[in-house]
């Protein structure tokens, strides 16, 4: 049976959202800073993998620890995440096939992964295999009111524009790199067959913060050719250049982040 926590509201212990704008785009800054907070309510048992680590990054911001093991299949991410030394040890690897015994992780992560995987089955199966009985397996993915939230999408349908509608959201969807963007019931079946049990699950970020995502796409052009011209996504981190980002996002980083219409949900689960 699935079931929602209660929404409740927490003290900000970290900056999550001024350590991640330090670094990433504004829009991404934003999700990422919210689903950190999620994080710091748990204990994660060692050894974790974090599947699909990338450059390390989100580990950066939201653990106080190293993590035991990164799994990315891209070199360069990986080039990247070393250079952090926030993981013991970072393998190169296809999560389909993870270099490590029955059961030898007592946790796991995935921010923001599985709905770029086109094969999930075969990778929860093998992450499954990799979990020590009771191991809590954490990951968020967008969900199936993630396309329908999208405001130039809605623009086009308010106008009865519908196939321009749709061919948007097809086009938004692909320049994501998204292949699932499914409700809790889909990924409930998902993870029932590879060994998991739900234990908690909630949506976040509402429409409102959304578009604030989308759009971000497109101002944040400019940041990604400073991305390609010098490595970084800021010409400086300094506090006078991402102030003005940080008090224009503060009002929905600090408001509740959970929402029924949120076109994000974050999954608490544990191997049987």
């Amino acid at each position: 049976m699935l079931t929602r926590s209660p929404i409740v509201n927490t003290q900000v212990e970290k900056d999550y959202l001024g350590l991640n704008l330090k670094e990433l785009p504004y829009f991404r800054s934003l999700v990422r800073a919210v689903e950190a907070r999620f994080y710091r309510d748990f204990d994660l048992a060692s050894p974790t993998l974090d599947l699909g680590c990338g450059d390390g990054q989100f580990a950066t911001v939201a653990f106080d620890r190293k993590i035991e093991v990164g799994l990315d299949p891209w070199e360069g991410p990986l080039h990247e995440a070393s250079q952090r030394s926030v993981y013991q040890l970072l393998i190169q690897a296809d999560g389909t096939y993870i270099p490590f015994p029955d059961a030898y992780f007592a946790s796991a992560i995935s921010n923001s992964v599985l709905e770029h995987i086109p094969l999930i089955d075969a990778v929860l199966a093998e992450l499954s295999r990799v979990l020590q009985p009771g191991a809590f397996f954490l990951f968020c993915v967008p969900n199936h009111q993630f396309l329908n939230s999208l405001s130039i999408g809605n623009f086009f349908d308010r106008l009865h524009l519908h196939p321009l509608a749709k061919l948007y959201r097809r086009f938004f969807n692909r320049i994501s790199r998204h292949y699932h963007c499914d409700p809790p019931e889909v990924w409930e079946k998902r993870l029932d067959q590879a060994g998991f049990e739900i234990l908690d699950w909630w949506h976040y970020f509402p429409p409102t913060a959304m578009h604030v995502v989308e759009w971000g796409h497109y101002f944040g052009v400019p940041a990604l050719l400073v991305k390609w011209l010098s490595g970084r996504w800021l010409i400086t981190s300094k506090e006078w250049n991402i102030a003005w980002l940080r008090n224009w996002l503060n009002h929905y980083y600090l408001s509740e982040p959970r929402s029924d219409q949120g076109v994000y949900t974050f999954y608490v689960t544990r191997k049987r």
